[in-house]
């Protein structure tokens, strides 16, 4: 039997990342430690066109995850895996990051393949620390808050922030019951 004819009866004729139906191809995972068709995932063009070019990435389609993430295909799973990192700055795909479960073998091909993960925009503090959704940062000096009427003082703890998915200078958090976009290199991570 083709890889292709085993991916078509294993996905049931759907994309196995997100469900669709039409314009259907086979993906291969890279870093795979398998042979034909489990070193493969069935995708949509759509599903493709994100994978292959993050410009065309929309973080919403990727929802998706939340179901195929517990597929019980290896290859599936590492591509689950390594979207829902691709889009960590998204709190959703942090908390099914959280939750997901790969055994040992399926995380490290998952991790094999770092570079999204080194060509990923990474946000730095002022001191040097890189920050992740949902921490807590504090302001180093006061900071006029354009269009808020108030200044955001020295000291303050700004919890739970999120991070500016294309540009790593940038952060936003809640001051004073109002989001703001914070200037990383005005924050410490405490």
């Amino acid at each position: 039997m083709s890889v292709e004819k085993e991916l078509i009866a294993r996905s049931g004729s759907v994309c196995e990342l997100c469900g669709a139906k039409d314009e259907l191809s086979i993906y291969e995972v890279q870093a795979s430690p398998a042979n034909g068709a489990g070193e493969n995932v069935y995708v949509c063009a759509t599903c493709k066109d994100q994978i292959e070019d993050q410009d065309k990435m929309d973080a919403n389609h990727w929802r998706c995850l939340n179901d195929s993430m517990w597929s019980t295909v290896p290859a599936v799973q590492v591509m689950a895996w390594r979207m829902l990192t691709r889009l960590k700055a998204e709190g959703w795909s942090q908390d099914l990051l959280d939750i997901m479960y790969l055994d040992e073998e399926t995380l490290a091909w998952a991790k094999a393949d770092q570079t999204d993960q080194e060509d990923a925009i990474k946000h730095i503090d002022s001191n040097g620390v890189q920050l992740q959704v949902g921490d807590t940062v504090v302001l180093i000096k006061d900071l006029n808050v354009k269009g808020g009427g108030f200044t955001a003082k020295r000291g303050t703890a700004v919890r739970g922030i999120n991070l500016v998915h294309d540009n790593p200078e940038h952060i936003e958090g809640k001051v004073n019951g109002q989001q703001i976009v914070i200037l990383t290199q005005f924050v410490k991570k405490s």
